[in-house]
């Protein structure tokens, strides 16, 4: 049975982490706040340039000729697993790696190549610890992403697209609800779906003069919906990184709490051992000595 001291060094150690993830919490719910903020913001832009897509491309008619729309025959599939650079967020970055493996060995099935391309440390770790080969990854971004780090994604994917490396983009991320709840989405990125430019689009002739002409528009607003696709996914992720840890941190509290209340009582318990048991050997001696 533990001693009183063996039981109170177990209460101090929990009670420091106890400590530790109460700030935890503090900080995440900080920087919760702000990436909430920011994907609040972004979300109206990123709805209307899908819209400035549709509606440019209902213009042009036939889109084929543009090269990140172009359809060809599937052997090769980029998977971009958006995790996240740290730990301690429950299950945030296990569930897109999980999803994103599970995507890999359904295009294997069909006799398919996967390239990866993974944003976050975690990700990059955790696949490359399952002997994946990663392509290219990119860490240090997850904790509050720019649109040049978008940028460089979407042309890194441009680029490997428009050489035909590889022939479909599959892009996992956490899409953020609230604080206490995110879902794993996946979205195709190219070619652009069917479905994105498939919306009700608004009829320009008459309205507008385009100039240049509407192919050349839609050829440099095309990489720019990608660039906003990618950045919008960043900021969903590191919004749903946040509120993950966040909860996650809360969860760890509350049970260090639960746990100290246990050490308490058992502390209580031995001690009231101890004494019960030195008052039977003082008694025990008395009687001896009678």
């Amino acid at each position: 049975m533990a001693t009183q001291q063996d039981i109170k060094r177990r209460i101090a150690s929990v009670n420091n982490t106890k400590k530790i993830t109460k700030a935890m919490e503090l900080v995440a719910g900080s920087r919760l706040r702000r990436a909430q903020a920011r994907i609040e913001a972004l979300r109206p832009y990123a709805d209307r340039m899908q819209q400035l897509v549709v509606d440019v491309a209902s213009n042009v008619g036939h889109v084929s000729d543009q090269p990140l729309l172009a359809r060809r025959e599937v052997r090769s599939v980029a998977v971009i697993a958006l995790t996240g650079d740290r730990g301690l967020a429950g299950a945030f970055n296990a569930n897109i790696v999980r999803r994103s493996l599970e995507i890999a060995r359904s295009e294997r099935a069909e006799g398919r190549e996967v390239v990866w391309l993974v944003i976050g440390r975690r990700g990059a770790s955790t696949l490359r610890f399952r002997r994946q080969s990663v392509t290219a990854d990119y860490t240090g971004i997850t904790d509050r992403p720019t649109y040049a780090d978008a940028r460089a994604i979407a042309q890194r994917v441009a680029e490997l697209y428009e050489n035909g490396e590889i022939d479909r983009v599959v892009m996992v991320y956490n899409h953020f609800l609230s604080a206490l709840s995110q879902r794993v989405d996946e979205v195709e990125l190219l070619p652009v779906p069917e479905e994105a430019l498939a919306g009700e689009a608004v009829k320009l002739e008459g309205s507008f003069i385009f100039e240049p002409d509407e192919r050349d528009i839609l050829h440099d607003l095309i990489p720019t919906y990608l660039e906003i696709t990618i950045y919008r996914a960043l900021l969903e992720s590191t919004a749903s990184e946040h509120g993950a840890r966040m909860t996650a941190m809360r969860n760890a509290s509350d049970n260090a709490g639960t746990l100290i209340d246990d050490l308490t009582l058992k502390m209580n318990r031995a001690r009231q051992a101890e004494i019960t048991q030195e008052i039977l050997e003082v008694v025990a001696g008395a009687d001896a000595l009678t």
